[in-house]
Order: C-alpha cells, then sequence, then structure tokens
C-alpha cells in the first residue's frame, strides 16, 4: 500500500529542459508529484529540436538552478550525454554514464540519486544493460518508454514499464486516468505517465495537460508521489 492508499499516480519527465519550470508550476498547483531525468553534463545547453516539422526549444536547466527548478519532486538519471546504452560494447562505459549522471546529480541536488530513465527512444534497454546498473552502480531502478498501459506492479525494477506516454498517447491517458479514478482496487495500482515537457509546446498541449492533472489530482483514495516513493 502506499501510505495506507492502493492507488498511487506518479510522473516522470526527461531531459532537463526548460518547459519544465512550467510543467512544476502546474504540479504544484494540483498537489502532484513528478520525477525529472536530467544529463548532467548537458546541463545548460542551448538547443532546438524538431519533430514533424514543428519546432521547439530545447534549451537545458542551468547547474546551479537544479536544485531550486526542482525543489520538492525528485531528479533521476537520465545518463551523462543520452547515450543508447544498449549500443555500447564497453560495459565501463554504460557504468560511467549512468553512475558519474548519479554523482553529479546528487551533488547538485544536495541529497543521493537512485532512480534513472533510459536515454533514447526505439530498444533502448535489455537485460545485459539493466544487470550491468543493477551490479555496479547506485541506481534502484530504471524506466523503460515501453508503455504497458497497466496498473499492476512489476517485479523487475530496472526495467519497469511506463504505463502510458502522455504526448502522443493523450487520448489514452484521460481514458486510463478516468478507469483509475473510478475503480477500487483490492491490493496496490499504480498510474505511471512519462513524457517530455517540450512536447507541450509542439502540440499546443500546454491547457489540456492541466486538464488532466485538475482531474487526476485531489482523490482521496490516491497517494501522490515520485517515482522512488512509489516503487521503492
Amino acid at each position: 500500500m502506499f501510505n495506507g492508499k492502493m492507488k498511487a499516480v506518479t510522473f516522470s519527465f526527461d531531459d532537463g529542459v526548460t518547459q519544465d519550470i512550467r510543467l512544476i508550476e502546474i504540479f504544484n498547483k494540483y498537489g502532484l508529484k513528478c520525477t525529472f531525468n536530467l544529463n548532467s553534463e548537458l546541463l545548460g545547453r542551448d538547443g532546438r529540436l524538431e519533430r514533424d516539422g514543428k519546432f521547439c526549444s530545447h534549451v537545458k536547466v542551468q547547474p546551479s538552478e537544479v536544485a531550486s527548478v526542482y525543489k520538492g519532486h525528485e531528479v533521476a538519471v537520465h545518463t551523462l550525454t543520452h547515450p543508447n546504452l544498449t549500443q555500447i560494447a564497453d560495459e565501463k562505459e554504460i557504468i560511467r554514464q549512468v553512475e558519474k549522471d548519479r554523482l553529479n546529480l546528487s551533488e547538485l541536488c544536495g541529497y543521493e540519486v537512485h532512480g534513472m530513465a533510459y536515454p533514447c527512444g526505439g530498444v533502448n534497454n535489455d537485460d545485459r544493460v539493466a544487470k550491468i546498473i543493477k551490479e555496479n552502480t547506485g541506481v534502484k531502478y530504471s524506466r523503460t518508454i515501453t508503455s504497458n498501459y497497466s496498473f499492476e506492479l512489476q517485479e523487475n525494477l530496472f526495467r519497469f514499464n511506463p504505463t502510458v506516454y502522455a504526448y502522443p498517447e493523450f487520448d489514452k491517458m484521460n481514458e486510463l486516468a478516468d478507469e483509475f479514478i473510478a475503480k477500487t482496487f483490492d491490493s496496490p495500482k499504480i498510474l505511471y505517465i512519462w513524457a517530455h515537457a517540450y512536447e507541450f509546446d509542439l502540440c499546443d498541449g500546454w491547457d489540456a495537460f492541466d486538464a488532466f492533472c485538475k482531474k487526476i489530482s485531489g482523490k482521496g483514495d490516491i497517494f501522490y508521489g515520485t517515482n522512488s516513493q512509489i516503487l521503492l
């Protein structure tokens, strides 16, 4: 159970972009909690991103601002420089990308970081990489990008599949949220939502996501926590 409740909601957003500041304002307004997965060696970089012919800012939060921007939420590992770990043959480089990022972020935040989300799209995780991370780093869980559309708890925390991806699956996210809110469960269940904050610029989706957060929040039978508070 989660603080005596059978249901828990958590969010996970990647890349440490400046749009996270606007996102956190929404989360704080509704009492929601999120885990933000950052690349410590890319912090502070300017950037612009194109997807499907649309462009948006992809500027990273400054290192000196990490502690203040993400206060009240969780910061987690996303590797130093965002490589696809499954394509790295050298085990030592996988460990360096993960553990050095964890240590860098722990120093910036002032607390020990122990969560993670795998970077890159496509096939971005496998059993080999998960085993290396589990046995050689201080990471205690790592999220994939594979939606399972399920509320069930999972045994393998090092290849943890989220419920749904907010940006391309917005309708599905709302459908699952309505189901999650309406149902009474006799065993613990999780609604786990992930995305990137800049995607709400691409789809002009800020108002819709604000409305979603309002809908999912404030329920007496739901615990709202960070990934670590819910998974560990």
